[in-house]
């Protein structure tokens, strides 16, 4: 049976991602460091994993396979469960598959280095929007019918 994992620590789906959950009686599970309010939705499991860098990631990443969907903003992680055949959303409904990760990973990297590189080149990129959260609920819907089928 197909699972949706949510790498929650800062996650602006997550809401989202338990309607779709519910709506086909998909088990959610909410990997984070704490800090979470539980869900009331017996499909819905709270992870809580321990402080360190990765460790969400690492708990996500060896479960996730054919047939889940993995949702979360980290592309490290979104490319080894792409690795293991599961569908990868980002928080806006952007799929990211074989064909895209390693470009992903790239800019990714050419990013990092230009911030270090210019520390007036800081700041995150533009603001969550209405139609972001839009796309991402139709993205996750294609996603958790094309899994299942998997």
């Amino acid at each position: 049976m197909s699972v949706i994992y949510i790498d929650a620590d800062a996650c602006p789906v997550k809401e989202e991602a338990e309607r779709v959950a519910t709506r086909h009686g998909l088990k959610m599970i909410l990997v984070s460091n704490g800090g979470l309010r539980p869900s009331r939705n017996p499909l819905v499991e709270n992870v809580i994993v321990p402080e360190g860098p990765d460790v969400a990631d690492i708990w996500i990443a060896e479960r996730a396979g054919p047939g889940d969907v993995v949702v979360t903003g980290d592309i490290p992680l979104a490319a080894r469960c792409v690795v293991t055949g599961a569908k990868v959303l980002k928080h806006n409904g952007e799929a990211l598959t074989e064909a895209n990760v390693r470009e992903a990973l790239a800019m990714r990297d050419l990013m990092a280095d230009l911030r270090s590189a210019d520390p007036f080149r800081q700041g995150g990129g533009r603001p969550f929007t209405k139609a972001d959260r839009s796309r991402f609920l139709d993205a996750l819907e294609r996603a958790v019918r094309a899994a299942r089928g998997a």
